[in-house]
This record gives structure tokens, C-alpha cells and sequence, in this order.
């Protein structure tokens, strides 16, 4: 294992301190504990968003955290759920008197952790929602799961929902506008090559030269089949057949597009992806509104990429568009 570290159970609280040591216009650590929070908060009576998850999935979660996204972000072990006691501190660090929403994808451990966390904080005086992802329409009831895999179409509810959030709605505005981007959000991914996770040493899975794992989840789960290598132009085909059979998709419909690496594709790469999902699409009569490429959640140094899509109305348009800033993913001008 070759991998740019120094002792494997240090990883997740060095990259931590690297991530704060390069945005400390946007992050701070809160002390003894894995939670990185904006370093100048949303002023009071705003609605609080926490998300977070397993680490390795850079930059998600903390890469998130700023101005029309995320108030903090909780880290756990690398592909593990943050412990409940750290999901707390961070959402007593998000948390301007308005509520908490909370973020999280569908994996069994994080649904039970932050189920945990949320009552501890509501005990301690802190009102708090909860929405779950579930976009992947690969798999049902994978290794990691009960139904869908929550993957990068989460990007689109942190935005959305922190986008409404920075104007002032309240905690049930917010969670309804979350679960809305839910319901229409679909993604669908495929691995070149398996990634090793540091604990373990090797890699998770094995691929030959030719092959590819069509619907792979982040963590090296199965996916629905191992197959021939594709072209960019068959790959971009076999996922949107899918998602767009999930979503009902139709002719004249305005729709978002997130073309996702997993660690260890260039964008060279996932330029050629892009502008293939962006074909298809034309070829269907989908208008494509908003593409974004490059990494957004990975899976440590996995080759492959993930394709989403959300169809948009004018307010979800209007949200998904609205500026940002955080480590990430810088969108617009603040206007603080």
C-alpha cells in the first residue's frame, strides 16, 4: 500500500488540521472533536445545516461547509459513521436559534447515529430535523443499506436547502425544500479500478484490465454487474437509460447535471463524460440547465464517475444557482 501518510489510525485528524490550515477563511475545528464549522457563522435566526459522514469521500463533507451550504460537518473513520457524541457538538456548533436540519445519506450506521445525535440535541434544548438521500438507482438493499444509497446527488440538497437556508426560511421551509430535491434526485456511478481503504491495506475489490463494475456505491459495495470496458459515449448511455427511466424523464424537460469523480479519473477524463451526458440529453430533447464536473464526492482513489440528475423548476433553479463560497465550491458573489 502506497498512500501519503504517516500512521493509518492518524488519518482522518491530520487531514482535518490540513483542511483548516488551507481555508481558514472558511473552516474552523471545533475543539476535541471531528467537526469542522464555518469560521464566520450565519448571523442569528438562521436555520443551522449539518451533514456528514465516513471520511474519503473528499471533499465532501467539510469541503461544503460555508456561505449557502453547510454550517459544519462531522467526520467519522474512513467509510464509517461519525460516533453520535461528535454528531452533537456538531450540531450545537451549527445551530443559531432557528434549528438544525441534518443531512444524511441512506446507510444504516449514519441513520443510526444521527438519529441518536438528534435526540440528545432536542434533550439539550436544540429543535432539529432530519432528511435522509437515497438518489443511487442502482441497487436496493445494498451491503451498507436498507433501499437506496444515499451518493453525490446529496450535493444538490446541500445546496438547495442551504441556499434557502442563508435567506432566512424556517427549519420546516428548509427540511420540505431538502425533501423535495430528494424525491427528484437520481444518480448512478461505475468504478475502473477498486480503491484501499488505509485500515485494510488492499484493495476492496478486484477488476481486470477489461472490466468495469456498472453501479458501484462510494464504499466499494457490488453494483448490478461486472462487465466488458465501455466507451465514454456507451457508459454516459447505460446511465442515463436508468436514471432517466427512474425520473420519468421527458422532452422539454429543464434539468441539473452533476458529473461526479471518484478519486482517480482526470478531468480530461470526465470532461469527455460531461460532454457526452450532455448529448444524450440534447438527443432526448432534455434541456440541461446547469452542468457541474469535477469531484464532489469520491471514494479515496477509486477511478470512475457518477452522473446525476435533477430536474428543475424556477425555484430549484433559482436555488441551485444562488451564490456560495465555501472550500469547494464557489458559485456567484457572497453577499454578506
Amino acid at each position: 500500500m502506497k498512500k501519503i501518510i504517516n500512521q493509518v489510525e492518524a488519518v482522518v485528524d491530520e487531514a482535518l488540521t490540513g483542511l483548516v490550515r488551507t481555508f481558514p477563511q472558511y473552516l474552523i475545528r471545533i475543539p476535541q472533536s471531528r467537526v469542522l464549522a464555518r469560521a464566520y457563522p450565519k448571523p442569528e435566526g438562521r436555520v443551522g445545516l449539518v451533514s456528514g459522514g465516513g471520511s474519503g469521500h473528499e471533499p465532501a463533507h467539510g469541503g461544503y461547509v460555508g456561505y449557502g451550504m453547510l454550517d459544519a460537518a462531522v467526520a467519522g473513520e474512513v467509510f464509517t459513521s461519525p460516533t453520535p457524541d461528535q454528531i452533537v457538538e456538531g450540531i450545537k456548533a451549527a445551530d443559531r436559534g432557528a434549528g438544525v436540519l441534518l443531512v444524511v445519506k441512506n446507510y444504516t450506521g449514519d441513520i443510526m447515529n444521527f438519529d441518536i445525535a438528534r435526540e440528545l440535541a432536542e434533550s439539550a434544548g436544540i429543535t432539529c430535523a432530519q432528511v435522509v438521500v437515497n438518489d443511487d438507482v442502482a441497487v436496493e438493499d445494498s451491503l451498507f443499506t436498507t433501499g437506496r444509497r444515499g451518493i453525490a446527488g446529496t450535493i444538490f440538497v446541500h445546496k438547495i436547502a442551504g441556499a434557502l437556508a442563508e435567506q432566512g426560511a424556517s427549519l420546516k421551509e428548509v427540511q420540505a425544500v431538502a425533501e423535495e430535491v430528494i424525491a427528484h434526485v437520481r444518480s448512478m456511478g461505475f468504478a475502473l479500478t477498486s480503491c484501499t481503504v488505509p485500515a485494510a491495506g488492499q484493495p476492496t475489490f478486484a477488476l481486470a484490465d477489461d472490466e468495469l463494475e456498472m453501479g458501484i456505491g462510494i464504499h466499494g459495495e457490488p453494483g448490478i454487474a461486472r462487465q466488458p470496458m465501455l466507451s465514454a459515449r456507451q457508459l454516459a448511455d447505460a446511465l442515463l437509460k436508468r436514471i432517466a427511466a427512474d425520473l420519468g424523464l421527458h422532452a422539454g424537460q429543464h434539468v441539473a447535471a452533476l458529473i461526479n469523480g471518484l478519486g482517480a479519473s482526470p478531468l480530461l477524463e470526465l470532461s469527455i463524460l460531461a460532454g457526452e451526458v450532455a448529448h444524450w440529453l440534447d438527443q432526448a430533447g432534455v434541456v440541461l440547465d446547469v452542468m457541474w464536473t469535477g469531484e464532489f464526492m469520491t471514494s479515496l482513489e477509486m477511478a470512475g464517475a457518477s452522473v446525476t440528475l435533477l430536474p428543475l423548476d424556477d425555484r430549484r433553479r433559482a436555488l441551485l444557482l444562488a451564490a456560495c463560497d465555501t472550500p469547494a465550491l464557489r458559485q456567484g458573489l457572497r453577499h454578506d
